[in-house]
């Protein structure tokens, strides 16, 4: 596998250690509701992932598997959105992170994240190919359909919470409100879903950006003072690890445009 591009910014605050991991899990992992793994090896992988080392958290991961299987899906996840330049491998890294969650699904069908991350892949592989171009593929039912899963299994995933308010949102501000409904789609589920997200996890950066993003979709022009605060709120946000810093400089780029 071609070596992936390396984290850009400083690490040094997060370097956990297994105790001060375990110490710090429940803020750390308010967005996505995932145990605190019993396997050191999947510990170690998470290690790795918070300090923004995605490929050394994907492949102990992958060799650690069970659990690991949800670092590894994140970790491509995470990389790939934000780190990965070029389209074509980011897409396919999209796809097989959908793969290996469905796989997990099989496996483990009460594991929340099995689903989640097979949403989040197909989610971003769509807006990749284009929102118009996925839904006509029928991945809006698969990803609607695996977000709700995510929430039956653990009802305070914030995470999946955000997922589906942008679902909602895409939707409508790519085809209309009248279109968006046959997927499922409106308005009203969609901000209540932003608004959840944040009432489960109130620090999140990215709950914030996504919420900023999804008003100004459904809503028009009449949120952008709402958003533009949102974006500012999430560009005060404080890291814990690789992954908020890099959803914090987001925010700091969405306010210089």
């Amino acid at each position: 596998m071609a070596k992936w591009t390396a984290f850009p910014y400083d690490n040094s605050a997060f370097v956990y250690t297994p105790a001060t991991l375990k110490k710090h899990w429940a803020r750390l992992h308010a967005g996505d509701a995932e145990p605190f793994p019993k396997d050191a090896d999947v510990v170690q992988a998470w290690i790795h992932f918070h300090a923004g080392d995605f490929q050394a958290a994907y492949d102990a991961g992958l060799a650690a598997g069970g659990a690991g299987i949800t670092v590894a899906n994140k970790a491509q996840g995470i990389y790939a959105n934000y780190l990965e330049k070029k389209e074509k491998a980011k897409l396919e890294m999209f796809l097989e992170i959908s793969e290996r969650a469905e796989a997990q699904q099989g496996e483990e069908p009460k594991n929340a994240n099995a689903y989640y991350w097979q949403a989040y892949a197909l989610g971003r592989y769509g807006q990749g190919i284009s929102v118009a171009k996925a839904l006509a593929q029928g991945l809006g039912t698969k990803v609607k359909g695996a977000l709700e899963t995510t929430i039956e299994l653990a009802p305070k995933h914030a995470d999946a919470h955000i997922a589906l308010g942008a679902f909602h949102a895409e939707v409508i501000d790519k085809v209309g409100k009248l279109l968006g409904r046959t997927q499922g789609a409106d308005t009203a589920t969609g901000l209540k879903m932003f608004e959840q997200a944040l009432k489960l996890n109130p620090t999140s950066a990215i709950a914030m950006i996504e919420r900023a993003n999804g008003l100004v979709m459904l809503e028009g022009d009449k949120r952008m003072k709402e958003a533009e605060k949102l974006y500012a709120d999430a560009a005060a946000c404080e890291a814990m690890d690789a992954m908020e810093l890099l959803d914090i400089e987001l925010a700091k780029e969405e306010l210089e445009e």
